[in-house]
Formats: structure tokens, sequence, C-alpha cells
């Protein structure tokens, strides 16, 4: 799991699979940005899977929306899997959870 310092961490875990750990919170989405900046070069699907997501607020589910963008631009696929509940929850309530591609 990721340490106080990294609050963040990406792994791969299969091919075009990615295994996220940590927060998605205020706290950590400029660190997500940057450990992410390069990955929606290959053009081809990625999943996230956010099963070791700890922690998420409002400023997680605007990542989750950006890095949708960055991928349609690159013309990269990307879906997610094991959505936190409070991630659900609050792309609901914000009207944004039919634009999650969710597995």
């Amino acid at each position: 799991m990721s340490t106080r310092k990294d609050l963040f961490a990406i792994y791969p875990s299969g091919p075009g699979h990615y295994l996220l750990e940590g927060e998605l919170s205020f706290a950590s989405v400029g660190q997500a940005l940057r450990q992410t900046a390069e990955m929606f070069v290959a053009q081809t699907p990625a999943v996230f899977d956010l099963a070791g997501i700890a922690k998420a607020d409002s400023a997680g589910l605007a990542l989750l929306l950006e890095w949708l963008r960055q991928a349609g631009r690159a013309g990269v696929e990307l879906r997610y899997a094991n959505l936190p509940r409070q991630l659900l929850a609050m792309a609901r309530v914000a009207g944004v959870d039919g634009i999650l591609i969710i597995d």
C-alpha cells in the first residue's frame, strides 16, 4: 500500500490492467496525474481497478473524469473496475455516473 508520502500508487496487473492503491483525494490527485501522465499514448484499452482505493472525495471523482478526457483524446477506451461506493455515490449525485464506463 502507499506510504504517507506517496498517497497514491498505480501498478500494472496484466496487459492493459492497472491496480490503483491509496487515495483519490485533494491530497493525492496531483501525484496521481503525474504518475499517469504518459499512460494514454498506446491507443490500447485500459482498465483501472480501484479495489485498492481506501479514501476518495470529489477531487477523486474529478480525476476519474480527467482520465477519461485524456484517454479519449488519445483514442484509448478507459474502463473502471471496483469503484468504491463513495465515488459511485458522488458520481450519481453529480449526474456523471453514465459517463464512467464501469466493469
